[in-house]
C-alpha cells in the first residue's frame, strides 16, 4: 500500500480503496423466505498510484468485478471509502462531472459493450455528447472536425479510418475492442478499470490488446486496475498484483516478487494452476 499523503485535492494521488465492504441483499423469491444477505467484498483496502498497473486477480466470484461496479458507481459500498485524486466516488452528491469522465472501464465481452446499431463513429461521439465539457474544441457544431477526432483516436488504438463507419457486426472481436478503447480515451481519463478485457479475444488477438493498453497507458500516464483471472496475462502488465479470495483480499505485493515468492497457499495454488494449464511446445 502506498503511504498517505496530505496533497490537496487538485494533485494525482491515484484510486485509494479503505475498507470496502459490499453487500448484496437477498432475493426474494415467490413463496419462500428471503434468502440472507451475500457480502461480495469483505474489507478491501487497496491503491492504484498514478502511472501505475495494478493487476486484481483471483477466481470467479472472488469480488473482482463487484469492486470495478463500486468504483464507477453501479453498487453501493456498505462501509468503507473509495477515493480517486482527492475526490470520493462514495458520496453521491460530491461525485461530481470530473470524477465520472476521470474513470473509464473497458469490458470483457467487446461485442455487447457496443450498440450494435451505432457505427464506430456513433459511439465515440456519444461520450461527448455525454460530457460536452470534455469534447474537443468544435466537436459538437463542426462535423468535419468530429471525424478528424474520431480518425485520430482511431489510429491511437491502431484502427484505419473506414472504421469509424463500420458497425460492430462488420468488426472483428478485437476491432470491437479497439473500438471500446478509444471510445473510453473520449474523454480523457485518468484512470483506466479493465474488466476481463482480454479475456473474450483469441490469444493473438489478446497479445495486441495487451500491448496497446500499455503504450496507451505509457504515453498518457494513466493509472490502471487490471481485472483479470488469467495470470500469464498478469506478467505483461502489472506493476503489482493484489490477490482475491472469497470476498478479501489475501496478498499484494509487485508483480515480480509475487511469482517469485508468493506468500499466501491460495495464491501459489493460482500460480501451479496457471503453469499446470500452460500449452506443451
Amino acid at each position: 500500500m502506498t503511504a498517505p499523503t496530505t496533497a490537496p485535492t487538485t494533485a494525482r494521488t491515484g484510486l485509494r480503496i479503505e475498507g470496502l465492504t459490499v453487500t448484496y441483499p437477498g432475493r426474494r423469491t415467490r413463496g419462500l423466505r428471503r434468502p440472507p444477505p451475500m457480502t461480495a467484498v469483505r474489507g478491501v483496502s487497496l491503491d492504484v498510484a498514478p502511472d501505475e498497473t495494478v493487476a486484481l486477480v483471483g477466481e470467479s466470484g472472488s469480488g473482482k468485478s463487484t469492486i470495478a461496479r463500486a468504483i464507477v458507481g453501479l453498487v453501493a459500498p456498505s462501509s468503507g471509502s473509495i477515493e480517486f485524486d482527492g475526490m470520493s466516488l462514495v458520496d453521491r452528491r460530491a461525485r461530481g462531472q470530473r470524477a465520472r469522465r476521470s474513470i473509464a472501464v473497458i469490458f470483457q465481452d467487446p461485442r455487447t459493450a457496443l450498440n450494435p446499431r451505432m457505427s464506430a463513429e456513433a459511439s465515440i461521439c456519444e461520450a461527448w455528447q455525454a460530457h460536452p465539457e470534455a469534447a474537443p474544441p468544435g466537436v459538437r457544431s463542426d462535423p468535419r472536425r468530429r471525424r478528424d477526432a474520431v480518425v485520430d483516436l482511431l489510429d491511437q488504438v491502431g484502427l484505419d479510418p473506414d472504421v469509424a463507419r463500420k458497425r460492430p457486426t462488420a468488426l472483428s472481436g478485437g476491432q470491437c475492442q479497439r473500438v471500446s478503447i478509444a471510445r473510453a480515451l473520449a474523454l480523457g481519463p485518468r484512470l483506466l478499470i479493465c474488466d476481463e478485457a482480454v479475456s473474450a479475444l483469441d490469444v493473438s488477438v489478446q497479445a495486441q490488446v495487451l500491448q496497446l493498453l500499455v503504450s496507451v497507458r505509457e504515453a498518457r500516464s494513466l493509472s490502471m486496475l487490471f481485472i483479470t483471472h488469467d495470470l500469464g496475462v498478469v506478467r505483461q502488465v502489472a506493476d503489482r498484483v493484489a490477490v482475491m479470495r472469497r470476498g478479501e483480499l489475501v496478498e499484494s505485493a509487485d508483480a515480480q516478487t509475487l511469482f517469485a515468492a508468493p506468500r499466501h497457499d491460495y495464491t501459489r495454488a493460482l500460480l501451479d494452476a496457471a503453469l499446470d494449464i500452460d500449452p506443451v511446445a
